[in-house]
């Protein structure tokens, strides 16, 4: 692994207090790989060989059932993802693919687990982040179960203005087909509750939103840190 990704991978909340020798210990075994879109990277079901990490690019979290497929999460830079299923050496709950063009280093999980036991400051930071993990659990639970479709959109645009720096007119992350699945909507639900937030000065074409009536959507969709915020 070239060295200028271990600063990136060091600069990590859950490994910027570990000691360097177990820092190093963990790099070891480790390899960066770039993936093309719309890769699959695991499947739900199989053993969690590695600890995975998106230094570039975008990753799809989904799940399917039955002939049902379902969008769990998006996983962007920098970030790990099926850091539960390392750590209990338990399959993968998830399935993950590549959005776009990414970069990703993959951790063998005995090494995680190898060091997790060695690695006091190491343990602690891994707990945390499975804390915040489960708190997001949580808030996407509340939010399926106590809003109605067309509140979810309406906090999902305000979410997605301020990750793109809060600017009136902004373009979609994915296709609208993916937004509807990660929404718990249909694609035809989603199209109608677009033409319903026209009312609160949401338009939409393609895949640019823009938002002439910003007060009248956040007092639309009451957004709340218990829910919307997922730094607490």
């Amino acid at each position: 692994m070239a060295d200028s990704y271990f600063s990136d991978i060091r600069s990590l909340a859950l490994f910027s207090e570990m000691e360097d020798a177990r820092f190093d210990q963990l790099m070891r075994g480790s390899y960066v790989q770039n993936f093309p879109p719309q890769v699959e990277l695991i499947s739900e079901g199989d053993p969690s060989d590695f600890l995975q990490i998106v230094l570039s690019g975008s990753v799809e979290l989904y799940a399917a059932w039955n002939r049902r497929e379902t969008s769990m999460a998006t996983v962007r830079p920098i970030s790990t993802f099926i850091l539960a299923a390392t750590i209990r050496d338990a399959p993968y709950l998830m399935s993950a693919r590549t959005i776009e063009k990414s970069r990703i280093v993959l951790i063998p999980s005995r090494d995680v687990r190898a060091v997790f036991d060695l690695d006091g400051a190491f343990a602690r930071a891994i707990v945390g982040e499975l804390a915040d993990s489960y708190r997001r659990v949580v808030k996407t639970a509340k939010e399926l179960k106590l809003r109605t479709s067309l509140e979810r959109l309406a906090n999902y645009l305000l979410r997605e203005q301020r990750r793109t720096g809060g600017r009136p007119v902004f373009d979609l992350p994915f296709d609208k087909k993916r937004l509807a699945s990660l929404l718990g909507m249909t694609p035809e639900n989603l199209s109608r509750a677009f033409k319903s937030l026209q009312g609160y000065g949401v338009t939409i074409d393609a895949a640019r939103v823009t938002i002439q009536g910003q007060a009248e959507l956040e007092r639309f969709a009451k957004a709340t840190p218990l829910i919307d915020d997922h730094m607490i």
